[in-house]
């Protein structure tokens, strides 16, 4: 149907897909000429008609409108609130270091030395922050972000999402080997029901659904428009929540078999997660996470027509939290000398998941690594692992070289492989440099 391509239901997709989704075409714009401030979106009181992005927009969520629009979610579709608490924020030492951006590394693919300052403009970085043993020491902000604003994580949400999950596992409060249906027992008629916990929180299920964005007659359109938080047209029948489409999908193979890369795991286990726990994954981080981490800012979900968070692809947030939140993983669930979650739950992650299983989904940059509780474990000497969104968005964890690494962008190819030739030697190229620090 029409309507379920709407510009809305499109971006609610975009911000789930995954690592070989939807590429659009290549940007003739570089990072410099696309920057919103100089394209000059939505500035003015009222703007120029032809610099307005409205929620209706077909192309509100394209390239180059996407460079603004990731920075301003909130202002353009229905939210829930993390609150960071009532206390202060404890603020993070910075003692910058300006030989990051000389430092070079060899593309992936590649030939030809690219500095670090390079790949910052190639990668259409918004805001990239490093933090070395718990200290800032490199932090950049362009394009529709500063220290005071927020971005859309987009996928990184699927990392809080699963690290929630193993909160819960660690602390006896879920059982993973439990079948989906024992908790959720709406699900036990959809493809969910006899996967196990820890099937949804590998991503390991065997789903009848499709992301592919070439096919309008995907699942993920049907799934999409399911999440639309407006009113619904007169004549639509389908699903009108997540919940509700979470009880249509089938099944297909079998659980257990093949990593697939698929978001509607990450709502399932939200679903999970809230029944477990009774808060949603929003009031959770906030209660568990966001308001004894220190955070500067709130950060917040995009949420369906019920206020259910969109778990697999609506967090928002600011660049210092997320570094934050990566310095959590770093030091294993501690902050500040205070923990927060169990040794065990970084233990589990880093340890990764089926290798075999996650080469079956293809990904030729990627090989050798694998997901354990929706997030990508690398297996590299220094054991490094780390949440990924499309557009470039990421958290990267490096133990051995006790570097944390958070970036917010807005490439133009929404898929990472798009940026991955450069990004991932360039954060080696740091961490191999701190190393001697």
């Amino acid at each position: 149907m029409t309507w379920s391509r709407t510009s809305l239901v499109a971006a609610l997709a975009i911000l789930a897909l995954p690592h070989t989704g939807m590429a659009q075409e290549k940007a003739t714009l570089s990072a410099s000429q696309s920057d919103p401030q100089r394209m000059g979106w939505m500035q003015g009181s009222p703007p120029p008609d032809d610099k307005i992005i409205r929620f209706s927009d077909p192309d509100y969520f394209s390239f180059p409108k996407l460079r603004w629009t990731v920075c301003h979610i909130r202002q353009l579709m229905p939210t829930m609130g993390v609150s960071r608490g009532s206390g202060a924020p404890v603020m993070l030492e910075s003692r910058n270091d300006p030989a990051i951006d000389a430092l070079t590394f060899t593309p992936l693919g590649n030939s030809a030395k690219m500095t670090w300052h390079e790949s910052l403009s190639a990668n259409y970085t918004d805001g990239i922050v490093v933090l070395h043993k718990g200290k800032i020491v490199y932090e950049r902000y362009s394009g529709c972000l500063n220290d005071e604003g927020q971005h859309s994580a987009m996928s990184v949400t699927k990392s809080v999402t699963g690290l929630l999950g193993e909160i819960l596992v660690a602390e006896g409060k879920l059982d993973d080997t439990a079948r989906v249906k024992s908790i959720v027992p709406e699900l036990a008629n959809s493809a969910f029901g006899d996967a196990t916990v820890r099937q949804v929180l590998d991503m390991t299920t065997g789903l009848k659904y499709s992301e592919d964005y070439a096919d309008p007659d995907a699942d993920v359109w049907t799934y999409s428009a399911a999440g639309n938080p407006l009113p619904k047209p007169a004549d639509y029948t389908g699903p009108r929540t997540y919940f509700d489409y979470l009880k249509t999908v089938t099944k297909e193979g079998t659980h257990g078999a093949a990593f697939g890369y698929k978001t509607i795991n990450s709502d399932a286990l939200g679903w999970i997660i809230a029944r477990v726990s009774g808060k949603s994954v929003a009031q959770l981080l906030s209660e568990r996470i966001w308001s004894k981490m220190g955070a500067e800012q709130d950060a917040y979900y995009t949420v369906d027509s019920i206020g259910t968070p969109f778990a697999g692809g609506g967090l928002n947030a600011g660049l210092r939290d997320m570094a934050r939140l990566g310095q959590l993983m770093l030091g294993g669930g501690v902050i500040h000398g205070q923990r927060l979650f169990p040794q065990s739950v970084v233990d589990d992650i880093r340890r990764g998941g089926d290798k075999a299983a996650f080469k079956k989904a293809g990904y030729q940059p990627l090989q050798g690594w694998s997901y354990r509780d929706m997030w990508w474990v690398t297996h590299n000497p220094h054991g490094a692992f780390m949440a990924r969104g499309v557009y470039g968005q990421a958290i990267y964890v490096d133990p051995a070289a006790d570097m944390v690494i958070a970036r917010f962008s807005s490439h133009p190819i929404a898929s990472n492989s798009a940026n991955d030739p450069t990004s991932l030697p360039a954060y080696d190229a740091v961490a191999n440099y701190l190393m001697t620090r």
